[in-house]
């Protein structure tokens, strides 16, 4: 299935959370908090401005991001949780 943005929404795919703590414990599936960050899979044409055309994204397929707690709407593809957020959402993009 393949799943495309309308407007300034961007699909996210979470990042993986850690398996265990820097002291070597291992956390338990029930007490890992999901990830504040992901990988932008697809991305919107944008929002539309006062004349009409597109106003380009700041983000790009294939970006890491970094976006709020709450924000999005879950959705599962292909047994993968992703996530559908508004640009404005987005917190930071990381560089490497």
């Amino acid at each position: 299935m393949a799943v495309k943005p309308l407007y300034d929404r961007v699909l996210v795919e979470r990042v993986e959370s850690e398996q265990k703590t820097a002291s070597g414990l291992y956390i338990p599936e029930t007490a890992k908090e999901k990830p504040l960050e992901g990988f932008v899979r697809s991305v919107g044409p944008g929002k539309r401005g006062d004349d009409g055309n597109f106003i380009k994204m700041q983000v790009q397929e294939g970006d890491r991001i970094l976006f709020g707690k709450y924000s999005g709407t879950e959705i599962t593809i292909a047994g993968k949780e992703h996530l559908i957020l508004g640009e404005s959402e987005i917190l930071a993009v990381i560089t490497e």
